[in-house]
């Protein structure tokens, strides 16, 4: 019996086990049951789309930014694609090394790779880096034979922007270069991320940078299958991208080029409006810089060179430049005195030589021109007559008639960059200076503003377009340097709404004296040698504007001074006088009295547009040495200069031949220049 008992209760025991096996092994399955149904059935849709995820990618495709053309249709912007070789750092272990490897299969200069550092400084470690760009077939054949030796390494064929006419107005048209993190937190801020997919540029500067919405386009995506390696199979889908919006501006590239020849080796700026629509023809700041630098990544090397030098290349003088406007301002005053009634007309002031204010001797014309009146005044460029004015006015009458006229305040051209300058009144000296003594504004400060020194300082887009009011009876148009974009699907080009202009409210006797008078400038007064025999009438105004103080018992004397330290030449001009098409504001920088230097720019940029004329050689030279007064010999038709415009590098070295009929044509064009020289007197008939 107790056997039994003992048989029954293993057996009971066996049971049991088994029992507790069978429901642990049914719990099992039915958790892989409750699993599979909750992958197969509850997280279907995402665990579909993971895993189709790894058999295929989405593909940003990047679209060809928009060109970029002149007022007829040169093209200033453009694109080429190319083979780049790159490196993503995070998936090579021995950079320096695969560095090394590939400068023996593909050349990779020292700039290459001080430019790939300094990318890789700026950048994630995954992102993707160009090595070396613009590959050759051959280089990339070399490259594709050998690339299982270099993981992390690949070819691939980019866009790059091509600025064919080199540093031609490269402050307006600007440049594209890497998007850096405050750019691209900015993207971000805007919800633009997707559109930027791919892409690793952005305008930086000039219309590349203010009409970056519009030259940029809309990204495409493409989804293709790909291998376990992550290569591309096949195309699955493709939605193609937009191409950017083509953006064609005012300027006349032909007449910018004509600008910045005569300029030569000096700085300055000019800035050139067409006054009844605020549309800029010429835009010029010298010296300029070549945009293509930036296109790859610029290197320090060429950016040090840039950003350190006294000339300062990179700064938009047009724009940025600001500029005592000197004897250009005393038309502006005029118009002052006659709308606030402190003048009339034939108001006679007795220009003595001097003026005195409180003790202090404020220098004129040596003997004095003696009595002079309004037009006198202009014409002479008599000092003492806006002495006296300037006096009479007070600081704050002349910042509130000279504020709607753009002096000190924003144009609104529609590039980034413009800045104020400084038109002075009591509220500004005291919110610029910090202490309480400096804050105080001295009647004896009103008087040298009225000759457009002090703390006068505008630039070249602000005279020009206070210029083009007066030239356009007192109508003022916002300066605009697009005019229309084109659409890159439907090809219809949309032109720019040209804004209602605004009426100051001159009476038109007003300007007509100020206009009479500027008219006599060109043809008896500061400009007359310049213009002479000219074509048409313009009115003008001669100014020199100190560029650093000269002290009321001394003698201004050039040679004793440091370049940077002489006088400014400056010029505001329209033409032609009775309807004009064109106003205009230039200076050049530490160069002398603005009849010499400045006026004879003015007078070859009016021959351009009003008749068509560009300066032969010789005539060329002597502007760009400031020895010309009006044009030397005969002007050659500006559409017969066949090689007036022409792509960088294109016709580069020639035989030695041409290199030696070249320097001969150089030998002789300097030889009549010279011989100019000695029959070129001052051409101020009075100080300005």
């Amino acid at each position: 019996m107790t056997e039994l008992r003992d048989v029954e209760a293993d057996l009971s025991r066996f049971r049991a086990r088994v029992l507790v096996v069978a429901l642990v092994i049914l719990l099992a399955f039915g958790l892989v049951a409750a699993r599979l149904v909750y992958l197969q059935v509850v997280r279907y849709d995402d665990l579909n789309a993971q895993a189709e995820s790894n058999r295929t990618a989405v593909v940003p495709i990047v679209p060809n930014r928009g060109l970029i053309l002149d007022r007829n249709g040169v093209v200033l912007a453009t694109n080429y694609s190319a083979y780049t070789l790159e490196i993503t750092p995070s998936k090579v272990s021995d950079l320096d090394g695969t560095i090394e490897a590939l400068g023996h299969l593909v050349e990779i200069s020292a700039r290459d790779k001080r430019r790939f550092k300094k990318l890789r400084d700026e950048s994630k470690n995954f992102e993707s880096l160009p090595i070396r760009t613009r590959l050759s077939d051959e280089e990339v054949a070399r490259f594709a034979a050998q690339r299982f030796r270099f993981p992390g390494v690949d070819i691939k064929a980019r866009l790059f922007r091509n600025y064919p006419y080199g540093e031609l107005a490269s402050h307006v048209v600007g440049y594209i270069g890497r998007i850096n993190q405050a750019e691209k937190e900015r993207i971000e801020e805007n919800d633009e991320e997707g559109n930027y997919r791919g892409t690793d540029y952005i305008g930086k500067l000039g219309v590349e940078q203010s009409f970056e919405q519009q030259l940029h386009g809309n990204t495409g995506v493409e989804q293709v299958e790909t291998s376990a390696g992550g290569r591309a199979v096949r195309k699955l889908a493709s939605n193609p991208a937009t191409p950017g919006h083509t953006v064609t501006l005012s300027i006349d590239i032909r007449l910018q080029k004509l600008v910045e020849d005569m300029f030569g080796d000096r700085r300055g700026a000019l800035v050139a409006l067409d006054p009844k629509t605020g549309e800029v023809l010429a835009f010029v700041s010298k010296p300029t810089f070549d945009p293509n630098l930036f296109v790859d990544g610029i290197d320090s090397e060429s950016w040090q060179a840039l950003n350190e030098s006294i000339d300062k290349p990179m700064l938009n003088r047009a724009l940025r430049g600001t500029y005592p406007p000197g004897s250009t301002y005393k038309p502006f005053m005029a118009m002052a005195a006659l709308e606030s009634g402190k003048r009339q007309p034939g108001s006679i002031t007795n220009d003595t030589g001097s003026w005195m204010f409180g003790g202090h001797q404020f220098r004129s014309h040596g003997a004095g021109l003696g009595p002079v009146d309004m037009h006198q005044s202009i014409v002479k460029s008599s000092n003492v007559y806006y002495y006296a004015l300037a006096n009479d006015l007070g600081v704050d009458a002349m910042h509130d008639f000279m504020k709607p006229l753009s002096f000190g305040q924003i144009t609104g051209i529609d590039i980034h960059g413009e800045v104020r300058g400084v038109l002075p009144s009591q509220a500004w000296k005291r919110d610029y200076y910090k202490k309480p003594e400096q804050k105080k504004w001295y009647a004896g400060e009103t008087i040298s503003l009225g000759i457009g020194q002090g703390y006068n300082s505008f630039t070249m887009l602000q005279l020009a377009q206070a210029t083009a009011i007066l030239a356009n009876n007192g109508v003022k148009h916002k300066p605009r340097l697009v005019i229309a974009t084109q659409d890159p699907v439907t090809r219809v080009s949309e032109p720019v709404a040209l804004g209602a202009g605004e009426d100051l409210g001159y009476k038109p006797g007003h300007i007509a004296v100020v206009r009479k008078a500027l008219v006599s400038v060109t043809q008896e007064g500061t400009s007359a040698r310049v213009f002479a025999g000219a074509a048409y009438l313009s009115g003008g105004k001669t100014g020199t504007a100190q560029a650093s103080t000269v002290g009321q018992k001394e003698r201004y004397d050039a040679r004793k001074l440091e370049e940077h330290q002489r006088d400014h030449a400056l010029y505001m001009a329209f033409a032609p006088a009775d309807n004009p098409r064109i106003a205009l504001a230039v200076v050049v920088e530490n160069a002398g009295f603005g009849a010499a230097h400045a006026a004879p720019i003015a007078r070859r940029v009016f021959d351009y547009v009003l008749l068509g004329h560009y300066p032969n050689e010789v005539d060329l030279a002597a502007v760009q040495k400031g020895l010309a007064g009006a044009p030397v010999g005969k002007p050659r038709l500006a559409a017969d200069v066949a090689d007036l415009l022409t792509p960088s590098g294109a016709g580069a070295a020639r035989g030695g031949a041409s290199t030696t009929a070249s320097a001969a044509r150089a030998a002789a064009i300097a030889e009549a220049v010279s011989k100019l020289a000695p029959a070129v007197p001052a051409l101020d008939v009075y100080p300005d």
